[in-house]
């Protein structure tokens, strides 16, 4: 479903706003945007998959194991090929004042030095 003109406005100024107030999320989306910018990779992945599926059936069809090992590497391939355009999210820091210390070892150590 298109937007229409004024919507289509509307959107564009929402976003140049957004984009003004917040240049962290800026680089974030451009960040974002470059790593997961090639569609191919996913695509050559699938049909690699798809490929050691088939080689996988005809394997299991001949009984011939060599194949259905070859099968089996030729879908890790594409497992690995589809996935390499992905990057998992980065994890929030965490603050903590206790020399890098966690909330459970603090608890640990009070545990045992209160003796």
């Amino acid at each position: 479903m298109a937007l229409s003109e004024n919507e289509q406005r509307l959107l564009e100024e929402m976003e140049r706003n957004l984009l003004q107030e917040d240049a962290s999320l800026d680089q974030k989306l451009k960040r974002v945007g470059s790593v997961n910018r090639s569609a191919g990779k996913l695509v050559a992945g699938v049909l690699t998959m798809i490929a050691g599926i088939g080689l996988l059936i005809f394997a299991v069809a001949t009984q011939v194991t060599f194949m259905g090992v070859v099968a089996f590497i030729v879908m890790v391939i594409g497992l690995v090929v589809a996935s390499s355009n992905f990057r998992l999210p980065e994890l929030p820091k965490t603050n903590s004042s206790s020399g890098g210390a966690s909330f459970f070892e603090d608890r640990w150590n009070n545990r045992f030095n209160n003796d």
